[in-house]
C-alpha cells in the first residue's frame, strides 16, 4: 500500500505539470494585458511598469514565463496577484476556508441523505416511496444549480414575513452588523448564512447520488450470492447491509474521491449567485482580470485536490474491499 501511494504521488507530478502548462498557455492566448490598469494609471510611471514586466518576464514567450513560474513554485512562491495587489498565497488562503466550509457541509449532508435513500428505494423498488423519490430526483437533476439558487432566493424573499424563513439571509457570508455581535451570535450568524447555499448544493448533488446508490444496490440485490444468502435463511437485514451494501458501496467510494476534488470548484456558480466570498468568485474575477498568477494558483489547488481525492478513494477502496489488497 505504501509503495502504491508513493507511485501515485510520483505519477501526479507530471500530471500537474501538464495541467499547469495547458492552463498557462490558455491564459497567455487570451486577449488583454495583465498590467493594463498600471499602464493607464497616471500615478504609475512607465519605468515602474517596465520594471514589473522585467521582474515577471511578461515580455518573454509563454514557455519561458511558465519556466520562471515553476522556479518560483519550487520555492513555494505562487507569485503576485496584480488584480488584488497581494501575494497569491495570501489571497487564496483568505478564500479557501470559505469554500471548503461550504462544500464540506454540502457534501456531508448529501452523502448522509442520498445513500440511505438510495438503499431504501432499491430495497422497496416500485413502492410509493421509490416512485416519489424518483420524481424528486429527476426534478433535482433537471434543475441547473444557478436556477435553483435563484428560485430559493425568490422563495426566501417572498416568505420574508414568515417566522423561520425570515431568519434566512439571502446572500453573503456574514451580516452587516457582524462586528457588533457577541461571539456566540457570530457563530449563529455564520451558520444562518450557510443554510441557503448548502441546501442549494445538496439538492443538486443529492438527486444524482441517490439514483446511483439505488442502481448499484439493485444490481447487487439481483446477483446469485444474494439469492443464495436468502435461500439459506439469513436475516434480510444481514443480506442487505452486510453482503449487498458492501459490494454496492465500491463505485460510490470512487465517486466520493471525485466529490472531494470538487470541494473547491463544485460550488463556484452558486458562490457567485449567493455572493459567497469563496474560490469560485475569486477565480472568475481573476480570469476576467487576466491575473495569470492568481488563476494558476487556483488551478493548481484544484489539481492537487483532484489527485488527493483519487488517492483517498483508492485507500478507502482497499479498506472497504479486501480483494483490492491483492
Amino acid at each position: 500500500m505504501r509503495d502504491e501511494i508513493i507511485r501515485r504521488m510520483l505519477i501526479s507530478i507530471p500530471q500537474l505539470l501538464i495541467m499547469s502548462f495547458i492552463a498557462f498557455l490558455f491564459i497567455d492566448l487570451a486577449p488583454g494585458d495583465i498590467l493594463a490598469k498600471y499602464r493607464f494609471d497616471p500615478r504609475i510611471s512607465s519605468e515602474t511598469v517596465e520594471k514589473i514586466e522585467e521582474k515577471y518576464h511578461f515580455d518573454d514567450p509563454a514557455i519561458i514565463q511558465f519556466g520562471y513560474w515553476l522556479m518560483r513554485l519550487v520555492r513555494l512562491d505562487l507569485g503576485y496577484s496584480f488584480s488584488r495587489e497581494a501575494n497569491v498565497s495570501a489571497v487564496i488562503a483568505e478564500r479557501f476556508l470559505n469554500t471548503l466550509t461550504l462544500s464540506f457541509f454540502s457534501i456531508l449532508l448529501t452523502w448522509l441523505v442520498a445513500v440511505p435513500l438510495g438503499i431504501y428505494a432499491a430495497v422497496r423498488q416500485y413502492s410509493w416511496g421509490d416512485r416519489i423519490m424518483s420524481v424528486i430526483s429527476y426534478f433535482g437533476m433537471s434543475l441547473p444549480s444557478f436556477f435553483l439558487a435563484l428560485l430559493l432566493m425568490y422563495t426566501v424573499y417572498v416568505g420574508r414575513d414568515l417566522p423561520i424563513i425570515s431568519a434566512l439571509p439571502m446572500g453573503g457570508m456574514i451580516s452587516s452588523n457582524y462586528e457588533q455581535l457577541s461571539w456566540p451570535l457570530k457563530i449563529v450568524d455564520r451558520a444562518a448564512h450557510l443554510i441557503l447555499p448548502v441546501i442549494i448544493l445538496t439538492i443538486h448533488a443529492l438527486a444524482g447520488l441517490q439514483r446511483i446508490s439505488r442502481g448499484n444496490m439493485l444490481e447487487e440485490l439481483r446477483k446469485q450470492y444474494v439469492i443464495t444468502a436468502r435461500a439459506k435463511g439469513l436475516p434480510e437485514n444481514k443480506v442487505i447491509y452486510k453482503h449487498a451494501l458492501r459490494n454496492a458501496i465500491n463505485p460510490l467510494i470512487t465517486l466520493f474521491g471525485f466529490s472531494f476534488s470538487s470541494l473547491l470548484s463544485g460550488a463556484a456558480l452558486v458562490e457567485i449567485i449567493i455572493n459567497w466570498p469563496g474560490m469560485g468568485s475569486l477565480m472568475l474575477a481573476a480570469v476576467r482580470a487576466q491575473d495569470t498568477f492568481l488563476v494558476m494558483g487556483s488551478m493548481l489547488m484544484g489539481g492537487v485536490m483532484l489527485i488527493l481525492g483519487n488517492l483517498l478513494a483508492d485507500i478507502l477502496l482497499v479498506v472497504a474491499d479486501p480483494r483490492m489488497r491483492k
